[in-house]
């Protein structure tokens, strides 16, 4: 057995608590075998008004159309299987993993519960000096410390309803972050330097807008989604600026064609047993749950978060993160903003188990005045293995 960072959503989430894996070694080649498995008691109660679009506080999503509803099932995290396998051919360092998720929670006792998600299916080759090279299907690279920071990675953070059943809550997802995507992808990460520099570039398979509200409906082009990342870490201080852009071309009569534009940048810094995270973005057709899925509309993300470690197993945290639309398109179907406070407080029962409760409420606004809200709570664990 040896110590290895969580196998979670990203090929590396070193903020997360660490836990066993197995490794296995078969001539030049080590096997690694892990995985998580987390369950969350969620349950909210809905109240204010109608709120249209993706509104998260809203009774349709919030709750999944009820006034209160309660779910056991995944938090913002998934169950999985992660294998990896890593090995020196020639001099060059060459890994290879393969991320298989499943939910927990589904609206029937009896049929399967058989959907598998494989997010993560990629190989890296490359050198200490040179960088390294990824090639296959894997998380995106805008917006992925946002969410590997987030406290809630490892809870539930907004228990959406709609999304927990058959996949997983939110976190701040739509409410302080867009979400990050997993795509088709070939990126280069440069090595760090002396001062802390770093650099990634990646070129993605161009998606189409998955919208779930009226508007106008636009598909992938030719040219790729192209993402990217400039970072900087020094002595317990993180900084980045990173940023994605891909042309979409509408499929609906009238209306143009539309180039999804996106910047972010975030810091975080920890001292001691005191955390902070900050994080702002910024653009065109970001998107509430997928890229471009408000359509044309240009919209602000911030995430804001202290956490404290009362004790070595014992780390309590408040964050607050919002989402707002700045144009009243057809998209957006009304929707002005999403909001969520979180607090929350996570006990690390040993190297592999951590016990979670949070409460908060997520609140949606319309640009018409209308405001719903969720209050909602949650309670369970995660154990990376």
């Amino acid at each position: 057995m040896k110590k290895v960072h969580a196998m979670a959503v990203l090929a590396s989430i070193g903020a997360c608590t660490q836990a066993s894996a197995v490794d296995l070694k078969a001539g030049d080649w080590t096997v690694n075998v892990g995985g998580i498995v987390n369950a969350y008691y969620t349950g909210v109660s809905c109240s204010g008004d109608a709120v249209g679009g993706l509104a998260l506080g809203g009774r349709a999503l919030g709750c999944g159309g009820e006034d209160h509803r309660t779910t056991i099932g995944n938090g913002l995290l998934p169950s999985g299987l992660v294998t990896s396998v890593s090995s020196t051919q020639g001099g060059i360092e060459v890994t290879a993993k393969i991320g298989i998720y499943a939910a927990t929670a589904t609206d029937s006792a009896i049929a399967q519960n058989s959907t598998v998600d494989v997010r993560q299916a990629f190989f890296t080759f490359g050198r200490g000096d040179l960088g390294t090279f990824k090639l296959g299907r894997d998380y995106g690279i805008f917006g992925a410390n946002a969410i590997l920071k987030d406290m809630t990675l490892v809870g539930a953070g907004a228990p959406v309803q709609a999304t927990q059943r058959g996949r997983v809550t939110l976190g701040h997802i739509g409410a302080g972050y867009s979400y990050l995507g997993t795509y088709g992808q070939i990126v280069y990460s440069a090595p760090k330097n002396d001062a802390g520099i770093g650099f990634d570039f990646g070129v993605m398979s161009p998606v189409s807008d998955t919208p779930v509200i009226a508007g106008p409906r636009y598909s992938t082009r030719s040219s790729p989604q192209v993402q990217a990342r400039l970072s900087f870490e020094q002595d317990g201080f993180k900084a980045w600026l990173g940023a994605k852009t891909q042309r979409f071309e509408s499929q609906t009569a009238g209306a143009g064609d539309l180039t999804m534009n996106g910047f972010e940048a975030g810091a975080s810094y920890q001292l001691g047993a005191a955390g902070l995270l900050i994080n702002a973005q910024t653009g065109r057709a970001l998107g509430i749950l997928s890229d471009a899925d408000q359509g044309d509309v240009r919209s602000k993300n911030f995430l804001v978060q202290g956490t404290f470690k009362t004790t070595d197993a014992l780390k309590l945290g408040l964050s607050w993160g919002r989402s707002a639309n700045d144009d009243n398109t057809a998209g957006t179907a009304g929707l002005k903003s999403n909001a969520n406070l979180t607090a929350g407080a996570y006990y690390a029962l040993n190297s592999a188990v951590t016990l979670v409760a949070e409460v908060g409420q997520t609140r949606s606004k319309a640009f018409g005045g209308a405001t719903a809200r969720m209050n909602g709570g949650s309670v369970g664990g995660i154990i990376f293995f």
